[in-house]
């Protein structure tokens, strides 16, 4: 049997196709194939080569001395990162958080008792809070989101915003007319990192109610982050629904050829990924050219700065001036990834691949001793999403060689 991981690996260092131009007023990005083929070829080999990558046997990262970043003996005296764990969520989730902290804490925040900040739009019930508490000793701090910043901006076209979620609703767009869903991808997306309870940390790890972590960690990720200069880490890798973005890859292209915003673009960014066109080809006639290919953010560990940043906080005020957080319904996640592949150097961008981690219906399992209750290099529950899995484009365009991590 031929392995596809070797017969790819030139992909790794090679691929630095020509495929944008930054000069002012002339952003242009496209994606140049390794190779023509049709999208049902192109598939197989893209699940073959995860398949593959996935059923090899894997511990911790090698690109660090990660016996120096071990649980402490003492966790009372631990010099931690300046970082915190962020949850979203509301007082009626309080049995869906508790099965991800029971899980969390257990595999990797009992060891390093980093601190937990709690966010919810409204007041969190005493309830809720002594609840959150009896399941950790680590300190934690419970947030309401201002409501200036949650809530709809006066400056909608409330018309135009319900004929537009009409319009997705009838295409089948999850949560086209939930408000508290467009507010929460509003606020992800470039609000979070400056609350005031924030702003004095540096890293995040995000969490989500009814999530689960697989694997024992028994190294401190934030100072791995830290160490290795990495600035954003992911575990789930996807497509996106088209109808919910149509727009942001040209208004993005909009905003980077206004003045010398150029000069935002990381020269080493995720071009190709983020304008892939060949597993799933129907996408991009909806989205102008945008693979849709996003970091699922429901996991996240990253470091806020990048956020905070000139690049990226500039390209955010640009796309909330169109109002289409509610005129369409663009996630987080795509924002966040978008903003990534474009101003973020994609070499500090990891995949914790020996994370186990899911979320319906999605799954991160690695063929890890470490890991137990999942299957490795299941992707999702049915069986039947794999071609909604974007990481064989990220492996064989992004990343210099995986074999050099794990």
């Amino acid at each position: 049997m031929i392995s596809l991981l070797n017969t790819t690996k030139s992909s790794f260092t090679s691929v630095k196709a020509k495929a944008v131009t930054l000069a002012p007023q002339n952003v242009k990005i496209s994606f140049v194939p390794r190779k023509k083929a049709t999208s049902k070829k192109i598939f197989e080999e893209n699940r073959r080569l995860y398949d593959e990558l996935l059923s090899q046997k894997i511990h911790e990262p090698k690109d660090f001395n990660i016996n120096s970043i071990r649980p402490p003996k003492d966790v009372s005296t631990y010099d931690r990162e300046n970082a915190t764990i962020i949850a979203l969520v509301r007082n009626n989730e309080i049995s869906g958080i508790q099965r991800t902290l029971r899980q969390f804490e257990r595999n990797f925040n009992k060891k390093f008792q980093y601190p937990y900040t709690f966010l919810n739009d409204e007041p969190f019930t005493e309830r809720f809070k002594n609840r959150v508490r009896s399941f950790t000793s680590a300190p934690v701090e419970f947030v309401q989101i201002p409501a200036d910043v949650w809530n709809k901006p006066a400056s909608i076209d409330l018309q135009r915003e319900r004929e537009a979620m009409d319009e997705l609703e009838r295409e089948s767009v999850a949560y086209a007319k939930k408000g508290s869903y467009h507010n929460m991808c509003r606020f992800y997306s470039g609000f979070f990192h400056d609350l005031p309870a924030l702003q004095k940390y540096k890293y995040y790890w995000r969490i989500e109610p009814n999530v689960q972590f697989y694997s024992d960690l028994n190294y401190d990720v934030f100072k791995y982050l830290a160490g290795t200069e990495k600035i954003y880490g992911f575990t789930i890798n996807l497509y996106d629904i088209p109808q919910s973005v149509r727009t942001l890859f040209p208004e993005t292209l909009s905003f980077l050829n206004q003045g010398d915003n150029y000069k935002y673009v990381n020269t080493n960014g995720a071009f190709q990924w983020i304008t892939e066109s060949q597993q799933n080809p129907d996408i991009l006639k909806q989205t102008n050219n945008y693979s849709t290919c996003h970091f699922w953010s429901n996991f996240e560990i990253a470091d806020m700065d990048f956020y905070r940043g000139e690049a990226y906080s500039s390209w955010f005020k640009h796309l909330e001036s169109t109002g289409k957080f509610y005129y369409e319904r663009w996630g987080d996640a795509p924002v966040h990834s978008l903003g990534l592949a474009l101003f973020a150097d994609k070499r500090k961008i990891h995949w914790f691949r020996d994370i186990g981690y899911y979320h319906s219906p999605y799954t991160n399992c690695p063929n890890s001793d470490n890991t137990r209750g999942c299957m490795p290099g299941k992707f999702d529950d049915s069986g039947y999403n794999h071609p909604q899995n974007c990481m064989a484009t990220w492996i064989q365009y992004e990343m210099d060689d995986p074999s050099a991590i794990y």
